[in-house]
């Protein structure tokens, strides 16, 4: 998304010699997308930002994956990964649990109380849910400080940490591209700029403070990065720290946006997923289902009609309130539903008739649909309620 940004001490004229007070040079480099052709950033670095000490492997917690097989809707309760114990011991990035994954997307959770290492995710964009605690996420281009609700957006290659600043835990939901992430094309302008029908804008977004400067020698930086089956680690440590940007501008960058400030498309009749879609991906989109008001027609059915979207698989992350469709099928905070592709979906027994009349919908959910199966990662099947499939044939429990 292209929204100019400048922080810190830059040049007037970009590659041109920028010196410190002392007359030494500082170091510019071109964060940039898509081979120079695409959004960009230019930061000015104190050390050399190449340069490199020592390399060893990283260990990545289990990322395999299996498929759904036989195919079968799931419930998986998402609470039962993390004992407070675990939390209190975790940070939120070595600590991420592989739910759910293809070949486009994957799909991580993770309750943390410790601050994470430097990292850095190589493979693509990373949007992070915070379902609850709170905390700051310094980055090369400063910060950004999170709380429950906030969608947190980091380009590919972006070195920052999680430092949770709560006396709880903070809970993240973390999806990982190997693509970019940014708002659906139709809600932009030719140049980059939030339309008038799209249902946030540029003043909803929270961008970094100044940039953070950090004096130490030989830090480690946690790298994900393409490897053998898809995914590998790697640990980089460097002579001096990260975070030595003395200014930096551009269009690419972090930032966060919350799900309270998302204005929900409501209509007389139901209205179909992509009317609350937030971001996308490749070959993937993310929705969000927020309180509003519901249907207004006199005699509009206020819950989803059932339905087979026959090229995706619908992964749905409550996160609070009450989600009228799903009453009776043992879904609560915490809990996620996978849809796949090839079984017709939609509300659980009696959900209907009880939504009837009903004005508002008082509902917290995080969609993600991808355009390829989804995989089981360890963390799904850690989490299987082992019946939900079963829930339209057996009513209300």
């Amino acid at each position: 998304m292209a929204h100019y940004l400048k922080c810190g001490c830059i040049p007037p004229k970009r590659h041109t010699q920028h010196r410190a007070p002392d007359g030494s040079l500082y170091y510019e480099e071109l964060m940039g997308e898509e081979g120079f052709s695409s959004d960009s950033s230019l930061l000015y670095h104190r050390h050399i930002p190449s340069a490199i000490s020592q390399v060893r492997a990283w260990d990545l917690p289990d990322q395999s994956t299996t498929p759904n097989h036989p195919l079968k809707p799931l419930h998986l309760r998402l609470h039962d990964l993390f004992t407070i114990d675990q939390a209190s011991a975790t940070d939120a990035v070595t600590g991420r649990r592989l739910v759910l994954g293809n070949a486009d997307v994957r799909i991580y959770y993770v309750v943390a109380a410790q601050a994470s290492p430097l990292y850095r995710n190589a493979i693509g964009d990373e949007c992070v849910y915070v379902e609850s605690g709170s905390g700051v996420v310094e980055t090369i281009f400063g910060d950004l400080e999170v709380d429950q609700g906030d969608y947190v957006i980091v380009p590919r290659a972006t070195t920052h940490r999680w430092v949770p600043t709560s006396s709880e835990p903070i809970r993240l939901y973390a999806i990982e591209a190997n693509s970019h992430i940014a708002p659906p094309k139709r809600y932009l302008s030719n140049y980059g700029q939030l339309l008038e029908h799209a249902p946030y804008c540029e003043r909803d977004l929270r961008l970094p403070g100044e940039p953070r400067l950090v004096e130490e020698t030989e830090v480690e930086v946690y790298i994900k990065h393409r490897g053998p089956g898809g995914v590998a680690g790697s640990v980089h440590v460097v002579p001096d720290h990260p975070f030595d940007v003395v200014g930096w501008d551009g269009c690419l960058y972090p930032y966060a946006f919350n799900i309270a400030d998302f204005e929900p498309i409501t209509g007389r009749v139901h209205q179909p997923p992509p009317a609350h879609q937030v971001f996308e991906g490749h070959n993937f989109v993310i929705c969000n289902f927020v309180p509003r008001k519901v249907d207004y027609h006199p005699l509009a059915v206020p819950v989803p009609y059932y339905h087979a979207n026959v090229d995706s698989d619908e992964v749905m992350f409550y996160c609070g309130g009450d989600y009228e469709a799903r009453k009776g099928s043992g879904i609560g905070q915490g809990s996620i539903s996978l849809h796949p592709g090839g079984h017709s979906h939609g509300p659980q027994p009696g959900a209907v008739e009880r939504s009837l009349g009903a004005q508002f919908f008082d509902e917290l959910a995080v969609m993600v649909d991808t355009f390829r199966p989804l995989e089981l990662g360890e963390g799904a099947k850690s989490s299987d309620d082992g019946v939900y499939a079963y829930s339209w044939s057996r009513g209300a429990r």
